[in-house]
């Protein structure tokens, strides 16, 4: 098994070079070296293919690993020692020799509404009013909240689309909360759509750490971070989209929450229209987070989501 050279203690983490990623990775930078004293942690900027393509919708491209296969080819190699994701862009079936390590205490997992002026909600928008968003999941949630809106693509880090909405002709565009608030760029924001209207994606808000399995010293070091609750929570949500089968082509939105008499897990999938939307929330046992999410998703299924995916996937495989 590899070990780091403890003498040394030096442990690089891998990331994305957008400002979001670049944030996230100095966060965990920061915590790992307050929390483990006489380390020292070194960043790698890599450029993923999701980096790469930005003139093509993440629905149309179709490849789940999009942000994170390149960083888990270092992982593999031994190259780096950490991998920081935001945890809605890792694939639910990670590949043979890595494994989440940890999950950090989740941010706030809401969507946020940015138009130009403050205190506009997605009820206040006027009637046929333009929307941006890169997310099926969103644009079929506000499809089905309101059918006469209009919704245009968006892509890009989170300050280029903030920059691509001000030159626009648009009213509005939808961000991960997260995000916005991480980058200190709140100020923009209108109104915080709650879950009740559009649930956020699977793993929103959290940061998933993940490592070469046999990186002992990685997985040590990160149980400082680790927050046991969030990753229940995590758990059965990606339990959920892996039994729905779901990636970026799938409108899946699911949010799960442990309280003291339980886990609740709150799960939608919707038509790519927003004309058909299958919505349930459940409670169950917290030692069995994994359990909840893959029975909520084959009630989805039972109650007539088999027939949104199959379409959804069917349609995308034409494009």
């Amino acid at each position: 098994m590899k070990r780091i050279n403890k003498l040394n203690k030096k442990v690089v983490i891998g990331s994305r070079g957008s400002e979001l990623a670049l944030w996230q990775s100095n966060f965990i930078k920061k915590e790992l070296e307050k929390k483990n004293k006489g380390i020292a942690v070194e960043i790698k900027i890599i450029k993923t293919t999701g980096d790469k393509i930005l003139d093509v919708a993440l629905s149309k491209i179709g490849d789940r690993s999009l942000f994170t296969k390149e960083l888990e080819n270092a992982l593999l190699k031994n190259e780096i020692d950490l991998a920081v994701h935001s945890l809605k862009d890792l694939q639910t079936q990670l590949p043979n020799g890595l494994k989440l390590a940890a999950v950090t205490n989740r941010h706030p997992v809401e969507d946020v509404l940015i138009s130009k002026k403050k205190g506009i909600s997605l009820e206040s928008l006027r009637e046929n009013a333009v929307v941006a968003t890169g997310s099926l999941r969103r644009k079929s949630q506000l499809l089905h909240l309101r059918p006469d809106i209009h919704i245009e693509e968006l892509r890009g880090n989170v300050p280029t689309r903030i920059n691509k909405f001000f030159e626009s002709g648009w009213d509005a565009i939808i961000l991960a909360r997260a995000g916005v608030e991480r980058l200190k760029l709140q100020k923009y924001i209108s109104s915080i759509i709650s879950t009740d209207e559009i649930l956020p994606a699977v793993g929103q808000g959290a940061l998933g750490i993940e490592i070469n399995m046999e990186n002992i010293f990685a997985e040590e070091i990160l149980n400082s971070l680790h927050d046991e609750s969030t990753y229940k929570a995590v758990l059965a949500e990606r339990a959920l989209l892996r039994t729905l089968e779901g990636g970026c082509q799938v409108p899946i939105g699911a949010f799960a929450e442990v309280k003291s008499n339980g886990l609740y897990l709150d799960a939608m999938v919707g038509s790519l229209d927003g004309t058909l939307a299958f919505r349930k929330k459940v409670k169950g046992s917290k030692a069995e987070p994994e359990k909840l999410g893959k029975n909520l998703a084959k009630d989805l299924l039972k109650a007539g989501a088999r027939e949104i995916l199959d379409e959804v996937y069917a349609t995308a495989r034409l494009k």
